[in-house]
């Protein structure tokens, strides 16, 4: 899985064939690459993160992503491995919400509730793409176009995400949406790290650090009761690195309810303000990742749903727990809560969003 370091005269951006859709429609993969030698591989399906190389200590590059390698294999049924979520990143009670008045029915895919934009959401659309070498770096640039009424949502939404991987091994996403009615949107990537790039086994011993002195405790269908309940003194306390399998099997009702850590966690330092909310160390080849972003949330996942079943890129399966998401989001369940910052986007509004990982060795 090592990766040959990419010469600083070649061409930052290499646009190939990933597969095809059912329809004939080509998937088009971009590889995105930095003079340092990492590259980050973007298909337009799902704006799916299918690859991403980073250097260990001794300077050797690995896969720290969960994915497939094929695009057959994203038809059969992922997890969302590297996606881009929306038109609402995480769940929503019941498959309702209201909006001046009306109420949209939307589907209910995760038990009785609403995950991750529905049957089809953005991780399940072939987007546009247009590469191109900006100063900061190699850019893709994928839009999309989602109808009145696509899934359920109102108002025809225009959605662009730019991902740019710069020379600071840093993969920068702009999210950016406009709608000709009101609707509510929550835009999110959802990859699944393993710092290790032994992608098929478990994550437990990485160390993960949350910029949070609270977290939402969750109901039996991982709905957000609506308390912010403090960290302190409990295994959702990260406030301090500390490896994900130190507590994570320990007593507690929340961990039960979410077979390990499925929660939002509250971000410190205000709503808008672009800050570190987390970061992920893994001790042995000494990788660092750090997460940035003006988002108020951040949905910690733990892999807990992986049962080994699900071919990995190495060879081997993706066991149970051998990879982690760091999910920047708004909080699950906006629109029903009137509590939570909005996330409603008007006509003649920008809905813009933030977040950026940066891998390092330490």
């Amino acid at each position: 899985m090592e990766t040959v370091k990419t010469e600083s005269n070649q061409n930052p951006i290499e646009e190939t064939i990933f597969g095809e859709m059912p329809d004939g429609t080509k998937v088009k993969k971009f590889t995105l690459k930095n003079e340092a030698g990492m590259e980050v591989d973007i298909i337009n399906y799902g704006g799916i993160m299918t690859r991403w190389t980073a250097p260990d200590k001794k300077g050797n590059y690995e896969d720290v992503v969960l994915g497939f390698d094929s695009l057959e294999q994203y038809l059969d049924g992922s997890p969302y491995f590297g996606a881009l979520i929306g038109r609402y990143g995480n769940r929503i009670a019941n498959g309702k919400f209201s909006l001046d008045g009306e109420t949209y029915t939307l589907a209910t895919n995760d038990g009785d509730n609403h995950l991750h934009g529905g049957e089809k959401g953005f991780d399940k659309v072939v987007w546009d793409g247009v590469a191109k070498t900006t100063e900061e770096g190699a850019t893709v640039e994928l839009t999309y176009t989602s109808e009145d009424g696509e899934e359920g949502y109102p108002g025809k939404l225009d959605v662009k995400v730019t991902y740019t991987l710069t020379n600071n091994n840093e993969l920068d996403i702009q999210y950016e949406a406009v709608t000709d009615k009101p609707t509510v949107v929550n835009l999110t990537q959802h990859s699944y790290f393993n710092l290790s790039g032994q992608l098929s086994e478990p994550v437990l011993d990485h160390e993960i650090y949350l910029n949070a002195d609270t977290y939402m405790p969750v109901d039996g269908g991982l709905i957000p009761t609506g308390e912010f309940r403090e960290v302190a003194g409990t295994p959702f306390n990260f406030k301090e690195p500390k490896p994900i399998g130190e507590e994570i099997e320990a007593a507690n009702e929340q961990l039960s309810l979410g077979g390990g850590y499925d929660h939002c966690w509250v971000l410190n330092e205000g709503e808008k303000d672009f800050r570190l909310a987390a970061s992920a160390h893994h001790g042995e080849t000494g990788r660092l990742l750090e997460v940035y972003t003006n988002e108020p949330g951040i949905q910690f996942y733990s892999g807990n749903f992986l049962d080994g079943t699900l071919p990995a890129k190495d060879g081997g399966t993706y066991a149970k727990r051998s990879g982690f998401c760091l999910e920047t989001q708004h909080y699950p369940d906006s629109p029903n809560q009137a509590d939570f910052p909005s996330v409603r986007l008007n006509p003649g509004e920008m809905y813009s969003s933030r977040t950026m990982y940066k891998l390092s060795t330490k």
